[in-house]
């Protein structure tokens, strides 16, 4: 170990630089505190972009800023951008808890560069093309299977709901007579697994959301025709004692929904709507948040209403949609400024 390292505080430990970086990078990903999508996720990085490259295969203590480039450039040949950017975004990680360990002196994700995010718009059905979708559901199947998923539509454009917490809605979650949803879980369908439900995706994705006439009529109609269907599921809300017991879910199919199960009758409402082939339901919350915005709704009202974690995360994604906020301030100026500079240059004639 060169003697500069020791000076400046450096120390590693050289039998643990021996290690690989996709073995390191195994046993990091074990200690983290994932959710079951995002551990998915860094388990595929480590499979399929990690381990079968020349990168993962290195001890550790040798890697340089130069092979994780090499490894980015590389990888970039496969991955898209918005892709690539996440996984190396993992690696980064790891390597600095690698440093933290002392098991490295310092990260070699310094100065990488990575190909541009190339972001593309986002579509946002219009409210004529929400109740083109809803109907597209009556229209391909028989009119009370139809209703059936319709009101998903509804609750997903008139609530804001991620396609998780629609799964996950129970009757006593619904209060008609107070006019309120009450978002306290989602149902997580993951492959490999039976659906199950769990904790929301944020603290604040716990929530209470108003619920308007038109959502309320639907979703009324969904549950006449549908009573809500008691299901024995298993519930990780509280991760601390996770367990079985019978939850009563308002939109259901022979149990709890298989993302599978909805997707094909989701493309054939989407194809008799004349929408996009790729459009998700995620389209009808951004469609709820525009609603709320373009109706005067402050950034704070907004992201409550959808969960998000702060109010940055809801400027991030909707800052374009308060187009009017430039044509405020402008206002706000001429009002303040307007009479004082007229007097004044009527003062100096």
């Amino acid at each position: 170990m060169p003697a500069t390292l020791f000076s400046r505080g450096l120390y590693v430990d050289p039998t643990a630089g021996k290690i690989t970086v996709a073995d390191y990078f195994a046993e990091w990903r074990t200690l983290q505190m994932h959710a079951d999508t995002t551990a998915i996720k860094t388990d595929w990085a480590l499979r399929a972009h990690v381990a079968p490259t020349p990168l993962g295969r290195m001890p550790i203590a040798q890697a340089r800023r130069g092979h994780v480039q090499a490894w980015v450039k590389d990888r970039g040949q496969v991955l898209q951008p918005s892709s690539l950017h996440p996984v190396y975004a993992y690696v980064a990680g790891m390597f600095r808890a690698a440093a933290l360990d002392r098991v490295i002196a310092a990260s070699p994700c310094q100065g990488i560069t990575l190909p541009d995010l190339v972001v593309a718009k986002r579509f946002v059905p219009t409210s004529d093309q929400v109740h083109d979708l809803a109907d597209g559901f009556v229209s391909a199947h028989a009119r009370a299977q139809g209703r059936h998923y319709r009101a998903q539509v509804c609750a997903g454009a008139g609530l804001g709901l991620r396609q998780g917490e629609i799964w996950g809605l129970e009757l006593d979650c619904i209060d008609f007579l107070r006019r309120e949803v009450y978002v306290r879980q989602q149902l997580k369908t993951i492959t490999g697994r039976k659906p199950f439900l769990d904790a929301p995706k944020t603290p604040t994705s716990i929530r209470t959301i108003e619920l308007p006439d038109a959502v309320a009529l639907e979703l009324a109609a969904r549950l006449e025709r549908f009573p809500a269907r008691e299901v024995e599921i298993d519930d990780h809300t509280d991760r601390r004692r996770p367990g079985r017991r019978t939850a009563r879910l308002v939109f259901t199919n022979a149990g709890a929904i298989q993302r599978g199960s909805f997707s094909k009758p989701w493309r054939a409402a989407v194809k008799r709507a004349n929408l996009p082939d790729d459009l998700t339901m995620h389209a009808l919350r951004h469609y709820y948040a525009r609603l709320l915005i373009h109706a005067g709704a402050s950034v704070t009202t907004v992201q409550l209403a959808l969960g998000h974690a702060n109010p940055t995360i809801t400027l991030n994604r909707y800052a374009g949609e308060w187009p009017e906020a430039i044509e405020k301030t402008r206002t706000l100026v001429d009002a303040a400024l307007a009479r004082p500079v007229a007097a004044r240059r009527a003062a100096s004639k």
